[in-house]
């Protein structure tokens, strides 16, 4: 049975989050910290360590986002769920990036809590809906901007099918093309790619997204 961890400093919220939780058959020693410099002290000297910690962004001390790292560094199976008010693009990225299992915003029901500490032991990602949108939003445009090659309708149609795994004869009949006007567009295709052969178009083609498998 998986041991449970909450570290809030909201007395009462920490108090009926402990509750909750140890009402649920589930779980066993649930314990609440007002810290996480109080959590990380009690570690050494626990015998089963939590398998998952529940913490807020906003604490005293040592915040959320380091005490995720701290956590992470002694306890790199435990699964750290951020449980907080807190939905700015800012904390949601860091947690992410500081090793974050899941982000939940405390306006959660305790059951949608419950079902993300059971996803995030299953390995899954749990996060409210609003922050995965946001989490999508923030990635998506990190990613590298699409490339334009100046790739005709015909020669993306060429292209296509080479990543699909199609040979030059296999193209030609696809298309209802001859032997000639296939290679001459397979060559206009190499050319603008600034490659020498069909392997290096395709896996072009793949890395900057101008066909997808």
């Amino acid at each position: 049975m998986p041991h449970v961890w909450i570290v809030e400093d909201n007395a009462a919220f920490r108090r009926a989050a402990t509750r909750a939780l140890q009402a649920h058959e589930y779980f066993c020693g649930v314990r609440g910290f007002e810290s996480c410099e109080d959590a990380l002290e009690a570690l050494p000297a626990e015998v089963q360590k939590p398998d998952v910690i529940l913490l807020d962004v906003g604490l005293p001390g040592m915040d959320g986002l380091q005490g995720i790292r701290e956590f992470k560094a002694v306890l790199p199976e435990a699964a750290l769920l951020v449980l907080t008010v807190f939905e700015d693009d800012d904390k949601i990225f860091r947690a992410i990036c500081s090793g974050a299992s899941g982000y939940l915003l405390k306006s959660e029901p305790m059951a949608r809590v419950v079902e993300a500490i059971e996803q995030a032991l299953a390995g899954g990602s749990p996060m409210n809906p609003r922050v995965a949108r946001r989490v999508l939003d923030m990635f998506s445009k990190l990613s590298p901007e699409k490339k334009d090659y100046g790739l005709t309708e015909r020669e993306t149609a060429v292209l296509q099918l080479m990543v699909e795994g199609l040979g030059k004869k296999q193209i030609a009949d696809r298309l209802d093309l001859n032997q000639h006007t296939t290679d001459y567009v397979m060559r206009c295709i190499y050319k603008k790619l600034h490659v020498n052969g069909m392997t290096a178009a395709v896996s072009i083609a793949l890395k900057e997204r101008l066909i997808m498998p």
